[in-house]
């Protein structure tokens, strides 16, 4: 008679219940469907600053408009980060209003520090 011992190499795993993994997938499922409505909205309010911001020192005839729109529809979606949203707002109007100035002293749309 010959006796062998048990391979232990191989690992296994422990059983798990039909219960535990179900509630394991709903838990997965629930952390990945984020609501990308409302930080779409703040990312939108967001850059709507940085180019109001950025547009007051280079190509405000577009990045102006562009803010400007950004933080109407920031605005209108509910933005939770509304002041960001405004100063977008107000900087997207100075943009332009620079360039209306500018143009009104150059009597050009292209204008230059330098003169």
């Amino acid at each position: 008679m010959q006796l062998t011992a048990p391979d232990r190499t191989q690992k296994t795993q422990p059983a798990q219940e039909p219960r535990q993994t179900q509630q394991a997938s709903q838990a997965h499922e629930e952390q990945e469907v984020r609501p990308t409505g409302r930080r779409d909205t703040d990312g939108m309010a967001v850059a709507s600053f940085v180019l109001g911001l950025v547009g007051l020192l280079v190509l405000n005839v577009f990045l102006g408009p562009i803010a400007i729109v950004l933080a109407g529809l920031a605005l209108w979606r509910g933005t939770t980060r509304r002041g960001r949203a405004l100063l977008g707002l107000g900087l997207g109007i100075a943009d332009l209003v620079v360039l209306a100035v500018l143009i009104a002293g150059d009597s050009t749309l292209s204008w230059s520090i330098a003169g």
